[in-house]
């Protein structure tokens, strides 16, 4: 472990004592949201970015020695590991120079080289590598060779050559440089496949591309990966002749006085062709890959982290509406708490064309039910949809609509937890109720979708996808557990990324729930089948109680902190009841007459934790996403035909990319804003309110090219 914890701590720039710390809470089944929260004195402070990363790294590491330790076993089978190669082999610390070291020895398919070593001519092939010198032609001295499976001296010599070329192909410094030197300047070109049917030219800008390799950014990679599968592209690695020369002479140096320096020169053309570099074209392309994937995941966890970190909108009944031509606009009221109070579906586009009857239903259900915000799905007929609706509230000026993305919606409307959801309802009527929630609370309804499913990123199924699963699951569990749960309330679906439960706990909870008439206090977990008490220890803190037995149960504080708290109101002479301005006050006097660490020790508590006390005793329960931009609530439509160049709007980040932002500024299209555009240091992130100006318009094509506005211009 000191190895590990060393080696981690250097890329997460910590202590190796806090990578330790955090690698024993992590191999003793804690999960990463409770050891970033509730065991900070144990890690020194490690947030969960750092754990998560020790995490993944200490899986990598481990999986690096067993790799290493299978290698050591088949080289010792074979009688082949000497001192010196065990020693190089521990000492590695990539998997690529793992395996390089291992290509010589790794069991092969039969190979020329090897049947060239079964006909004995491996004498031949290590006095070519030597570059003897004998006073004999190379034919004389390939003559000793010929024997009854080797006819000729040519068939020896050429047998021979075999085994050099393999040899050197496999040589690990000789795969090291010229992969390095491949890496920094090898060309990566691409052509069209003269045959490949692109009708949309989606991939034109690949037709007769070059770059540098190490000036390839990663969605480019990604691109022309796909461009490739999808058999668009022919793509190839150019390695310039000196560089894998100069990585071959460095190991294999010919010399002209020996009669054998010719059959080492054609060995080397041959192994370089044949073998060496097709291997370092796979190296180098898989390694863009890797890179390209890892980039490609962090940005759709980046997006989902921000997206699922939306604010609710809290308070209002709202009217979703998932948009159609054919088959209708439909139509679901759901209350201030998300239960549904009714369901219609309207017809005001064609074929039907029944706008005024769509118009009235509509106005009837706002009356009916108070409805205060519309909220339309992005699919076919969105803006057609957001007409009608600019209608509606000419004549309701007290409701507000947004547009939301539907991505997910039907996936969710045919998903058994929708059936358990909304018994009884049809199918189709189920998204609009999606539509509805996402508005009122975007993470407990989004976590019911797959993460794959809600429509951010790019080439999310062009990447590795247990890679892609793992971490947006991580992503999900990260924001659920930051911003706590109501447990009386709960979806299973969102009570499943809860630290510690899982989708078997959560049914359980939810039938208790729904038995008991929910719970009381944090106390009654313990009461819940199968949930056991490291279950509790890992949950407990993030399950909120509102209204309950015990008022700290609505608060992030564990209950195993509850002594120092309740000890804490106790000396400050603070209640919970009371206002926030005088919970506030009352603490900051206590604290004005005794520090921190005296107060940390005499309520016999880490001054992380006590700090993280102090924050929940002013805020109990504060939601983290309330201190972010509430989304944009629209009251008339553009469209593109609207828009000039230099009109300046207010737009919502609705996806990030490598090579800038899409922006929904009200028109059908989301604007692009490039990343040329956004100030050096600034990062952007889905749902981020922003003021930009109109740069571009291409009707035609439905592009719009947007500009970054400055605050206060």
């Amino acid at each position: 472990m000191s190895d590990y914890s060393a080696s981690i701590a250097v890329q997460i720039k910590a202590l190796p004592r806090q990578v330790a710390a955090a690698v024993e809470l992590i191999d003793n089944g804690n999960t990463v949201p409770f050891i970033s929260r509730y065991r900070k004195e144990a890690t020194g402070g490690l947030d969960e970015e750092q754990i998560r990363t020790i995490e993944q790294s200490l899986r990598r590491l481990r999986e690096l020695d067993q790799r290493r330790e299978t290698i050591l076993g088949s080289i010792q089978e074979q009688g082949k590991l000497t001192p010196e190669l065990e020693a190089q082999i521990r000492a590695v610390e990539t998997r690529t120079a793992l395996e390089d070291l291992y290509q010589p020895y790794k069991p092969k398919r039969r190979t020329r080289a090897s049947i060239a070593r079964e006909k004995g001519l491996e004498g031949l092939a290590d006095l070519i590598l030597q570059q003897v010198h004998e006073n004999q032609s190379a034919e004389k001295i390939a003559s000793r060779f010929v024997n009854d499976a080797v006819p000729s001296v040519d068939a020896a010599l050429e047998g021979a050559r075999d085994i050099v070329a393999e040899t050197i192909s496999d040589n690990p410094e000789v795969r090291r440089k010229t992969r390095d030197k491949a890496l920094q300047w090898g060309l990566i070109r691409s052509e069209k496949i003269d045959a490949a049917d692109d009708p949309r030219q989606v991939y034109a800008l690949y037709y007769q591309y070059e770059c540098r390799v190490d000036l390839l950014r990663p969605h480019q990679v990604l691109a022309l990966n796909r461009g490739e599968a999808e058999k668009a592209l022919r793509i190839r690695l150019d390695i310039a002749e000196r560089d894998w020369q100069a990585a071959v002479a460095s190991e294999f140096r010919v010399d002209r006085r020996s009669p054998l320096a010719d059959q080492l020169i054609l060995a080397i053309t041959d192994g370089a062709e044949r073998l060496l570099l097709p291997a370092i074209e796979r190296d180098i392309r898989s390694l863009l890959t890797e890179k390209a994937e890892a980039r490609a995941i962090a940005v759709f966890a980046d997006n989902l982290r921000a997206l699922l970190s939306q604010p609710p909108i809290t308070g209002h009944v709202v009217l979703g509406i998932d948009p159609g031509f054919r088959t209708g606009c439909k139509v679901a009221v759901v209350d201030a708490t998300g239960k549904v109070l009714a369901t219609e579906t309207i017809y005001p586009h064609e074929p039907q064309q029944q706008r005024q009857a769509a118009l009235a239903a509509l106005k009837q259900l706002v009356h009916r039910f108070g409805v205060s915000i519309l909220s339309i799905g992005n699919g076919t007929a969105s803006r057609e949809t957001e007409q009608l609706a600019v209608e509606l509230i000419r004549e309701e000026p007290g409701v507000r609509y947004l547009i939301t993305s539907e991505a997910g919606a039907s996936v969710y409307s045919a998903s058994p937890l929708a059936r358990a959801e909304l018994t009884g309802m049809d199918v189709s009527l189920r998204g609009a109720v999606s539509i509805a929630r996402r508005v009122q609370d975007p993470l407990a309804e989004l976590v019911k979708i797959d993460p794959k499913s809600i429509g951010i990123g790019l080439y999310q199924h062009d990447v590795n996808q247990k890679q892609l699963d793992e971490t947006l699951q991580g992503v999900v569990e990260s924001v659920v557990n930051r911003v706590g749960v109501d447990v009386n309330t709960a979806s299973p679906a969102l009570l499943t990324y809860v630290s510690g439960i899982g989708p078997k706990l959560a049914e359980a909870i939810v039938a208790y729930r729904n038995e008991k008439g929910g719970f009381r206090s944090r106390t009654e977990f313990k009461k819940v089948s199968g949930l056991g008490p490291r279950a509790f220890q890992q949950a407990a803190g993030f399950l909120r109680i509102l209204g309950g037995d015990q008022p700290l149960d609505s608060s992030a504080i564990h209950p195993e902190s509850y002594p120092a708290a309740e000890a804490l109101l106790q000396k400050g002479k603070i209640a919970l009841a009371s206002a926030l301005e005088d919970r506030q006050r009352l603490l900051d006097h206590l604290l004005e007459r005794t520090s921190l660490p005296a107060l940390a020790e005499e309520l016999n508590v880490g001054e992380p934790t006590l700090v993280d006390i102090c924050e929940q005793l002013v805020r109990p329960g504060r939601d983290p996403r309330q201190d972010l931009p509430a989304p944009i609530l629209r009251s008339d439509v553009l469209s593109m035909e609207d828009l000039n160049p230099g009109m300046t709007l207010q737009g919502t980040v609705r996806n990030v990319v490598d090579f800038g932002a899409f922006i929904d500024i009200g028109v059908k299209q989301d604007g692009l804003l490039h990343r040329s555009q956004v100030p050096s240091g600034t990062y952007l992130k889905v749902g981020d309110v922003l003021t930009v100006k109109i740069l571009r318009i291409d009707i035609d094509r439905g592009r719009i090219g947007l500009g970054w506005v400055e605050k206060g211009n």
